[in-house]
């Protein structure tokens, strides 16, 4: 979804459910609710909401937080838990490596790690150019997010479940 590529932090950080939702099987209903905080209905296309986010004002952002609140209580109602979705797709990836035996993984772990290491070396040990600099921090960026990624998938999470609210 190119909303979640273009805003997912901004997403991420005022509305955390509707961005964990648009990755996943309800992306239907978030993209809704994020209409209906933007435009106050639920009719607005992937680029009018990709339009509005890229300049949000202080009003939608607020109004986003609500709709984010309202939409978990919905995904509640529901019996819809987008944490056990998320989790369960994780280990869905995991469990065919083990089924297959595919090496793709282990084998992008080594090359992130291996580019991620080389670029630290070379950076330390080098005078990098002003015209490179950009270039390298961009690259440097990408590999410092796979990095996460490869921890995460062979090491778990560092994301931890809230305890259930008592009733």
């Amino acid at each position: 979804m190119d909303i979640l590529k273009t805003f997912g932090p901004l997403i991420g950080s005022v509305a955390p459910t509707i961005a964990t939702a648009l990755g996943g099987p309800v992306a239907g209903m978030a993209v809704k609710a994020l209409s209906g905080a933007l435009f106050g209905h639920e009719d607005g296309s992937q680029d009018d909401i990709m339009a509005a986010l890229a300049n949000p004002t202080g009003d939608q952002l607020a109004q986003l937080k609500k709709i984010d609140a309202d939409f978990k209580t919905q995904m509640k109602s529901l019996d819809i838990d987008l944490e056990r979705i998320a989790a369960d797709d994780r280990n869905s990836a995991r469990q065919m490596a083990i089924q297959t035996h595919d090496w793709t993984p282990r084998v992008l772990a080594v090359v992130v790690i291996c580019a991620w290491v080389f670029i630290q070396w070379h950076l330390l040990n080098s005078i990098i150019p002003d015209v490179m600099r950009e270039l390298i921090a961009r690259v440097l960026g990408t590999l410092d997010a796979a990095l996460t990624l490869v921890l995460s998938y062979y090491f778990g999470s560092s994301h931890q479940h809230s305890p259930a609210p008592k009733e």
